[in-house]
């Protein structure tokens, strides 16, 4: 392929010699670096990490295989630390019992991947067969609805939201969160307290909490007046108790944890009982439905502890399970877990469905006003470096015509001079603030052409983020 510069640069008058000159500089700038580069194939320009989410979720993988990669708050530390030492610039680490997942920069997603599996119980195998790897947009795209509480196994529960934020503030402690990460965290609890304040997605109580004591009133007869026992008072399990006292009037609800005075702070707010976790098989006895809301790695609840007299109604509403499947040979068990609870659909989750346009178009005005500013904090080093290059430039032209022209007008060809350079640098930047699919190719070549090497602040050089790789 042939390709033909034609450069006129001509004066009529000494008036025109400067900006003439000017403008031939830059041009012979790129036509030199043309010249050079033309033959140059396979270019290789993106040599900056690459932005991924990494993890597995309800959609495909069940509770067991979730709690095989459950983390626990010891785990999640640990990749923290691995991530460290292992050069990774960036990452913020979820787990709950509906995803595990990672957010960061690496060279290669495996380098994600890695870490959870080194830090869980899942193989790389298992992983393989139920997860996901987004990168880029899509991985932005994910973290918005994942926050959101769109994908959410319960549409509309923000309770995602927290871990997200804990999780942001442990990463920063280790230094592992750049101002990208940070940005991008600021934008997704803005978009999801907009949707919770501007729509009605998160309206009506529907949560696995919710779901289980809506089971227990709809199978247990005159649940009032049963004695519940509710071991293990977390997070899902303190919102368990508080609907179970709200919608049940029941004051026979008993609370075990491990850990007592948790288990007292819960029960002095409802006034309820606690018992010590001594008296859990004695207790199981006497109750007509167990709750089990544990963080337990392992099964706590098996057949071998349970020698019951009457009818039990178990729920698991741990990840990993709590109960051991063993139970379900016992004549007069039930057992119900997480997972069937957070398929139950009502009328309520079928009204918020008719919100997720209003939520969608809320995550696209703060996505694009991220991306903006992304691609904006990308290329405003390249700018002003670029900047600076002309200003030398001019500078020096200035000179040599001072020495040249008599009566040289130094003021005028300062203005004139400045104007044109912020023409040039305007359309620059306007092209990269336009260009949707090859902005990093762009920077790069721009700051080739000019010979320029823009200063930025740590962490930023990860952040070219490429907007065509779906």
């Amino acid at each position: 392929m042939k390709t033909i510069f034609w450069i006129r640069i001509s004066s009529s008058d000494t008036k025109s010699t400067l900006s003439d000159t000017f403008i031939e500089e830059i041009v012979i700038i790129l036509f030199n670096f043309y010249r050079k580069s033309v033959f140059m194939e396979n270019l290789n320009l993106s040599k900056h990490q690459t932005f991924y989410a990494v993890g597995l979720s309800y959609k495909k993988a069940d509770a067991e295989t979730r709690g095989k990669f459950s983390l626990d708050a010891e785990a999640k530390t640990s990749i923290l630390q691995q991530a460290k030492l292992e050069g990774i610039d960036s990452l913020i680490v979820t787990s709950t019992c509906n995803r595990t997942e990672i957010y960061g920069f690496a060279q290669h997603p495996f380098q994600l991947i890695k870490l959870m599996c080194e830090n869980s119980i899942g193989t790389v195998e298992e992983f393989q067969k139920v997860a996901f790897v987004y990168k880029n947009q899509e991985a932005i795209s994910h973290m918005f609805r994942v926050g959101t509480g769109l994908d959410s196994q319960i549409l509309g529960d923000f309770e995602i939201i927290s871990q997200i934020k804990n999780s942001f503030v442990e990463s920063k402690s280790f230094g592992l969160a750049n101002s990208f990460l940070e940005r991008l965290i600021n934008a997704v609890i803005q978009a999801s307290k907009r949707i919770k304040n501007e729509t009605e997605i998160s309206s009506g109580a529907t949560s696995v909490a919710f779901a289980s004591v809506q089971y227990i009133i709809n199978n247990v007869e005159g649940i009032s007046q049963k004695n519940i026992l509710l071991f293990g008072t977390g997070k899902i399990g303190r919102n368990t108790c508080e609907n179970l006292v709200k919608h049940t009037k029941n004051d026979h609800i008993v609370l075990i944890n491990r850990t007592k005075d948790k288990a007292e702070k819960i029960a002095g707010k409802f006034n309820l009982i606690v018992k010590d976790y001594t008296e859990l098989q004695l207790e199981i006895q006497k109750a007509d439905v167990l709750i089990v809301a544990t963080g337990a790695q392992n099964p706590t609840i098996d057949k071998d502890i349970l020698n019951l007299k009457k009818p039990l109604l178990i729920l698991d509403l741990s990840i990993p399970k709590n109960v051991n499947e063993n139970v379900k040979t016992l004549d007069n068990v039930s057992l119900v877990h997480m997972d069937y609870l957070s398929q139950l659909t009502d009328d309520t989750l079928e009204k918020r469905k008719l919100h997720i346009p209003a939520a969608e178009a809320i995550i696209d005005e703060v996505k694009l006003e991220f991306i903006s500013w992304m691609k904006a904090r990308k290329f405003a080093p390249t700018i002003h470096a670029l900047k600076e290059k002309l200003n030398s430039i001019k500078d020096g032209e200035l000179d040599f015509q001072r020495k040249k022209i008599a009566n040289f007008d130094h003021d005028q060809a300062e203005i004139i001079s400045n104007r044109i350079i912020q023409k040039i640098t305007t359309h620059f930047a306007n092209h990269l603030k336009d260009d949707n699919t090859m902005v990093d190719e762009s920077i790069e070549w721009i700051e080739k052409i000019f010979q320029i090497s823009p200063i930025v602040s740590e962490g930023e050089a990860l952040q070219k983020v490429t907007y065509n790789e779906r």
